[in-house]
């Protein structure tokens, strides 16, 4: 899989040994989003993935929705940063 996941958490994580943040789940998670979305575009009936694809798609959601409930700023900032929600 095409993924650096330490980029990723280098860049969204709050302090030096966050690796668990709703911040961080949710970068990491569109990341593997955007790279099966890429996917299924080549490989239209791999009906399997599609379903891990949805279930993180629904996962992400439910962070977000955590997010915004706690901390505003920060699910305005990521939502930015991510470029979700246009």
């Amino acid at each position: 899989m095409a993924l650096e996941k330490g980029s990723t958490v280098q860049k969204y994580r709050l302090h030096t040994t966050d690796t668990g943040s709703t911040r961080v789940q949710v970068a990491l998670l569109t990341e593997r989003i955007n790279y099966l979305t890429d996917h299924f575009r080549a490989h239209k009936k791999d009906h399997h993935g599609r379903r891990g694809l949805l279930k993180m798609v629904g996962t992400r959601r439910r962070l977000l929705t955590y997010l915004k409930r706690s901390d505003l700023p920060t699910y305005r900032s990521l939502i930015d940063e991510l470029g979700l929600r246009h």
